[in-house]
């Protein structure tokens, strides 16, 4: 552990083997961070918060911070997790959960680039990519391997899918299904084929996706009754991915992002 004579560091944090902490960085009360971290110049650690090995938090992040809600009780004892080897960049910030004993989670292996903010409650599956300015409200849920462009911002309680793909400046007001690429106002622009190449997917997998994606997006209507109207067909949802974009469609409360061409 190496610690810089300026960083601010309370007495009961628990810091791992092989971890540096920069100049003039705050580390509070309760704070555990794992073994092979870097703490840069300046970043901000509040009460509570729980740092996996290997996480690298750059310079004017603040982690644990209180919600940004005009109702939340600071004295509320909750908290904020981010898994190994995540990447926070500058100024990233990163709200506790708003109940108590609930957790901001940020799962292993997520990248958040410069100036981004998560919100209380919000849960990212490993792996997520957020880019520079992406705003996520509270209670937000980002599945594996998502990627958010820069300047996006998510509705308060939207679920985005894995392997979904977020285009830059989109606002997004409904929830993502898995495998789909979102852009502008809420609009479904196709699946993420890029992506899905790049993650391995099998060619019987991804047709098997465009067959289910068909059969929900495609000519309009109920988007929750067509998933299941098609879920009950053998010729839908024959793999497992498949299976899952439909099943997306049983959950949620913001309803979905809409198709703006078949």
């Amino acid at each position: 552990m190496t610690n810089h004579p300026t960083a601010i560091i309370h007495d009961s944090a628990k810091i791992g083997e092989f971890t540096t902490i920069g100049p003039g960085a705050l580390i509070e009360e309760g704070v555990e961070i794992g073994p092979g971290c870097m703490i840069a110049a300046f970043a901000v650690i509040r009460r509570g918060t729980k740092l996996g090995e290997k996480v690298r938090v750059d310079s004017f992040c603040v982690v644990g911070g209180d919600p940004q809600s005009l109702g939340f009780d600071p004295s509320t004892e909750s908290c904020v997790e981010i898994g190994d080897r995540a990447i926070l960049r500058e100024g990233v910030t990163i709200s506790r959960a708003s109940a108590c004993g609930a957790v901001t989670r940020i799962g292993a292996d997520c990248f958040i680039m410069a100036n981004a903010h998560v919100a209380h409650d919000c849960e990212l599956k490993n792996g997520v990519v957020l880019a520079n300015n992406v705003m996520l409200a509270g209670h937000v849920m980002v599945g594996e391997k998502t990627f958010v462009g820069g300047g996006a911002g998510i509705h308060q309680f939207c679920r985005i899918g894995e392997h979904s793909m977020i285009a830059g400046n989109a606002s997004i007001t409904a929830d993502v299904p898995p495998y789909v690429m979102a852009a502008e106002r809420s609009e479904a622009h196709g699946l993420n084929l890029v992506g899905l190449k790049r993650g391995g997917f099998e060619p019987h997998e991804i047709r098997d996706l465009k067959h289910c994606y068909r059969a929900v997006f495609f000519g309009g209507g109920n988007l929750r009754r067509k998933a299941k109207e098609a879920a009950r067909e053998t010729e839908f949802g024959a793999t497992a991915v498949g299976a899952r974009f439909l099943k997306f469609f049983e959950g949620g409360s913001r309803g979905f992002i809409q198709s703006t061409h078949d």
